[in-house]
């Protein structure tokens, strides 16, 4: 509490409690149930604590009186749940507050919507302050969206979005307790959940469903209709609203109760806090997640009269709202009206572009066992659209599987939902064998009375970017997409051929590929048409990053988010966000990307396609900062990533750190698995991403033939392609080859030609890697297991001054990266070049309580999660070398453990 951010509040009761001011203080601090009372009376003892005076605390209504002879002994007494107070405690605390002595300060927390006379915590007739006595008050707030969402990701132990917070907020109204209570639960259930959770559905926590109950016990029967009101609508409503609903909630039926009752029973409820207040003279639930406890224990005629009510008063709005109105209808039984208006009520969301309320609106009907088949199978397209645009498909997924399986729909109709499941689960749900196969399957079924939807289908099966499937065989599917679409003369299907064909063809580096991207139909007039050409663009701008295309795809980048929004695909615009984090890690802009990163991955987690760039940065982003097992988690676990371009970097990655691990048996194995994926898909601009740590692993393994086929392979792959990155590995890979063939001085010009083909897209981490090799070749060191002869005296000299001073503005690239592995690495290797100090004097140098340099390369490493070994082969150290230093770098530090070694370091740096 101490500080600049201190409350008014806080800064009076520490000149008080710290001597500065005699005036005594007495302390009104209102909280309602589960706000946090408790919460906020340690925070003021801790505050107590903090001054080094005597506090004391007491809760009203147990067996110790609040006012006893050693209160004289504390500075601070705090009285908690003042509510609960009896007549004796009550005019013991009145005796007290009238003693307060100079420099003393009195605390009570109580509910407010508790208090048998409102707003007076002592009862009546008011207190009579001295006027001597500073008096200070505080609301305890309900939590905000930001404090929901910082508790969930620390009680989820993830980071959570910020959509789910929002539902939970919605849910517990940002009652502490609740909101605690509800999350506990969650995790309690679903230890290994992703952070894609449902609030609205979570099971109600027992204390506010006790709570809850307890208020509404304490009424009348006759008053609580008006309380199952306010549950049945399930939102803030008027007094009007809640007393017309409550008349269908009254029994016995037969006493006929009038509107007297109902409008006692809405103050009867307001005063025993089962309801509340909100804006504009409206009043629900005192916190919203308590309606479901109501509606439960409501009689079912009874809450269902109720609800036929509700529909009928929302019919009467103007406009109407026809979500609402279609959740009542249906809750009231009257299956015909709530299909009507649940179809209205989502195509005024689509039209809105409310994807994801459409298809909760049209999932409940299409799963529904109480709507004829043919009902819902008309509707199934609709759900089936929006699903595609929108963002949240899970359970779609099983309802559109469920109506494809009646053998009785027509064929084509069959054929139109079966193409937007396997769409469904091939782009939402990364599920790539069973989406292709349904998709097939749907091009199949359509190819006869819909072609138009046939072509479309086709040319998904067209779209490169599935692992497992050979590029040549995407060829031949869109051959057929592009005769189904021009025979059909349908110009949106004319435009989804187009689109995925421009994907096609830049995805493998084809020239062409820029030529039919400028003929994509961007502006035209129909929607639909422009948003398959919104597509294209995000594809290609995906393309063009991989590519090494970054001006491009920059631009790209810009014009496919813009038409993306415009032209309504939230899908879409996400993807681009997602080549935008990829683009930004080849250019070296690491500043603050991780986060931007795991925010994203957070937020779409139940997306594996859409989040699969973010989690792939984050991999190679922990590779480079040496958190090795973060960085496999993000490239592997739980499930792999889902698209080809990421499993070949991923596994380029995979074998890298086995690499760095000295792990080389496993690494030739994984490059020779990877490899040969890559090849069978075909598409070499990928494949190049992998390339070099393949024929690194296998030079390392000694089979250097094999080596350097990849590298005939990579090169005939990609002859002819207009693939910048891609011809820069395949120059670090000839480089390596050429190492490992004793041929120094090609290898060395060849690692600079990659380098600067990196430097020119730029790719500065790669160039950094490059030069690196370069300067370590021509040091004619022991490099990988290979060393080289040296040069003349005096040009080995030249040349070894201008390596190391290459190798210094590596580490100094690395670490202006945030590649700490990497500089700790190179730092490593210049230390074992570098020319000693001339003048530094002989013997072992002291550092006293500091660390050492070494000591702090190790305890660099040590704190990013690395193991002994690991350390000990990147730093070229035996493992009980590496044991020493990090003992003594712990000692030094004060550190608990090597896991604290990172917190110490810091505060060391900052001190310093």
């Amino acid at each position: 509490m101490a500080g600049g951010n201190t409350t008014p509040w806080e800064r009076r009761l520490r000149q008080t409690l710290a001597g500065e001011i005699e005036q005594p203080v007495l302390f009104l601090v209102a909280g309602a149930a589960g706000t946090g009372k408790t919460w906020f009376a340690r925070r003021l003892l801790a505050l107590a604590r903090s001054l080094d005076v005597l506090a004391d605390l007491r809760s009203c209504g147990e067996s110790t009186a609040p006012g006893g002879q050693d209160a004289r002994y504390f500075r601070l007494v705090i009285h908690d749940d003042v509510h609960r107070a009896g007549l004796e405690e009550v005019a013991l605390l009145r005796e007290s507050l009238a003693r307060l002595g100079p420099g003393r300060a009195v605390v009570l927390l109580y509910r407010p919507e508790e208090l048998v006379c409102p707003g007076l915590p002592l009862g009546s007739p008011p207190l009579d302050y001295p006027s001597t006595m500073s008096l200070l008050q505080h609301t305890i707030p309900a939590w905000d969206l930001e404090k929901v969402r910082a508790v969930a990701t620390k009680t989820l132990d993830r980071c959570v979005a910020p959509e789910m917070a929002s539902r939970l907020l919605a849910a517990s109204g940002g009652v502490a307790q609740v909101v605690t209570d509800m999350l506990s639960g969650m995790r309690d259930r679903s230890p290994h959940a992703t952070t894609t959770v449902e609030p609205d559905r979570a099971e109600v926590p027992l204390r506010l469903k006790e709570l809850t109950l307890a208020r509404l016990a304490a009424l009348p029967a006759r008053h609580q209709a008006v309380v199952r009101a306010a549950a049945v609508l399930n939102e803030p409503a008027t007094r009007q609203e809640l007393l017309e609903v409550a008349a269908a909630g009254m029994y016995p039926r037969d006493s006929a109760p009038g509107s007297q009752d109902r409008w006692q029973g809405l103050l009867r409820g307001l005063e025993s806090a089962v309801l509340r207040e909100y804006e504009h003279g409206r009043y629900g639930l005192f916190v919203p997640l308590a309606s479901r406890v109501v509606r439960d224990v409501t009689p079912g005629p009874l809450r269902q009269e109720m609800h036929a009510v509700a529909a009928d008063l929302l019919a009467r709005r103007s406009p109407k709202p026809h979500s609402l109105l279609a959740h009542h209808l249906r809750e009231a039984g009257r299956y015909g009206e709530w299909i009507r208006a649940a179809e209205r009520a989502a195509r005024r969301a689509v039209k809105a572009g409310r994807y994801e309320e459409a298809v909760s609106l049209l999932e409940e009907v299409v799963a529904s066992p109480d709507v004829a088949v043919k009902a819902r199978a008309g509707l199934a397209p609709l759900l089936a659209d929006s699903a595609v645009l929108g963002l949240r498909v899970e359970r779609t997924v099983d309802v559109l599987s469920l109506i494809v399986a009646d053998g009785d729909l027509p064929l084509a109709l069959r054929g139109e939902i079966r193409l937007v499941l396997g769409l469904l689960l091939i782009n939402q749900l990364g599920q790539v064998e069973d989406g292709y196969r349904e998709t097939a399957r749907a091009a199949a079924e359509l190819l006869g009375e819909r072609p138009c939807l046939a072509a479309r289908a086709m040319a998904a099966l067209a779209m490169p970017h599935w692992p497992g499937i050979p590029i040549g065989t995407h060829r031949a599917w869109i051959d057929e997409a592009e005769a189904a679409a021009r025979n059909s003369g349908d110009p949106v299907a004319l435009s989804a051929v187009r689109a995925n064909t421009v994907a096609l063809a830049m995805s493998a580096g084809e020239p062409r590929g820029w030529d039919l991207l400028r003929i994509l139909p961007t502006g035209h007039p129909d929607r639909k048409v422009r948003r398959h050409a919104a597509r294209g663009l995000c594809n290609a701008a995906d393309a063009a990053v991989w590519l090494g295309r970054f001006e491009q795809a920059e631009e790209l980048l810009a014009s496919a988010s813009e038409l993306a929004r415009s032209s309504g695909l939230p899908y879409s615009e996400r993807s681009v966000n997602g080549a935008s984090f990829l683009l930004d890690y080849f250019a070296g802009r690491w500043n603050g990307l991780a986060e931007r990163c795991t925010a994203f991955a957070a937020d779409h987690s139940h997306l594996p396609v859409v989040n699969g760039d973010a989690r792939l940065v984050l991999g190679l982003l922990a590779l480079a900062r040496g958190e090795w097992s973060r960085a496999m988690s993000y490239l592997s676990d739980p499930e792999p990533l889902p698209l080809a371009s990421h499993v070949t970097t991923a596994a380029g990655a995979g074998i890298r750190l086995l690499l760095a691990r000295d792990d080389v048996g496993a690494a030739a194995g994984e490059a020779r698995r990877a490899w040969n994926l890559a090849t069978v898909k075909g598409v070499w601009v990928w494949a190049a991403e992998l390339a070099p740590w393949v024929v690194e692993a296998l030079v390392r393994e000694g089979a250097v033939e094999e080596a350097a086929g990849v590298v005939r392979e990579l090169a005939a792959g990609t002859a002819g392609a207009d693939a910048p990155a891609a011809s820069a590995h395949l120059l670090h890979g000839r480089a390596l080859v050429a190492e490992a063939a004793r041929l120094p001085a090609e290898a060395a010009g060849l690692y600079r030609a990659s380098a600067e083909a990196f430097g020119c897209l730029p790719r500065p981490y790669d160039q950094a890697l490059c030069r690196e090799r370069a300067a370590l070749l021509v040091l004619g060191g022991e490099k990988e297991g290979c060393r080289h002869a040296a040069p003349a005296s005096r040009e080995r000299t030249q040349a070894v001054a201008e390596a190391v001073a290459e190798l210094e503005l590596c580490v100094e690239d690395f670490e202006s990266l945030g590649a700490s592995w990497d500089a700790t690495r190179t730092r490593a290797e210049l230390r074992r070049h570098q020319p000693a100090t001339s003048s530094r004097p002989g013997g072992r140098p002291s550092f006293g309580g500091l660390l050492s340099p070494r000591e702090e390369e190790v305890a660099e490493l040590a704190a990013s999660g690395l193991t002994n070994r690991e350390i000990a082969t990147t730093l070229h150290l035996s493992p009980r070398t590496v044991e020493h230093h990090v003992a003594r770098a712990v000692h030094k530090l004060g550190a608990l453990s090597r896991q604290d070694l990172a917190r110490r370091r810091m505060s060391a740096q900052d001190a310093s």
